[in-house]
């Protein structure tokens, strides 16, 4: 009982570090809240917001899902963006500026993955397996 809460204990903190990781990139500056950090590729963004360990299945996911294109729409479901949210507006939870800003995008999919699956790198074990996630 004891180990297992204690393995909650640190999945948790390592949680709570990644979410943190969302919000500053490797360089400790916060991300995406300019217009400057617009200049850069969706690949650059998630490179700073992705933890490295977690960048290479992040990036499967959104080549898979969006071929890095920020507006890509699933004419079928209404999905939207790099990491294809549905309902869209999910991502209005991670700022205002989803609809154009890839780096709003990338912090809510990095997020998401995080809180469903455990990390990005679940996540995509999950989706070889399921061809989704």
């Amino acid at each position: 009982m004891i180990r297992s809460l204690a393995t909650r204990v640190s999945a948790r903190k390592k949680t709570f570090a990644a979410s943190a990781a969302v919000l500053l990139g490797a360089s400790g500056a916060v991300l995406g809240t300019t217009g400057s950090a617009s200049a850069a590729s969706p690949q650059e963004l998630a490179r700073e917001i992705v933890p490295a360990s977690q960048y290479a299945s992040f990036s499967k996911i959104v080549e898979h899902e969006s071929h890095w294109n920020h507006t890509a729409t699933n004419s079928s479901s209404g999905a939207y963006g790099l990491v294809q949210a549905l309902p869209a507006s999910k991502m209005s939870s991670a700022g205002s500026d989803w609809k154009t800003n890839p780096a709003t995008q990338i912090k809510w999919g990095l997020n998401y993955m995080n809180e469903r699956y455990g990390s990005p790198n679940a996540a995509w074990a999950f989706w070889q397996a399921n061809g989704w996630y």
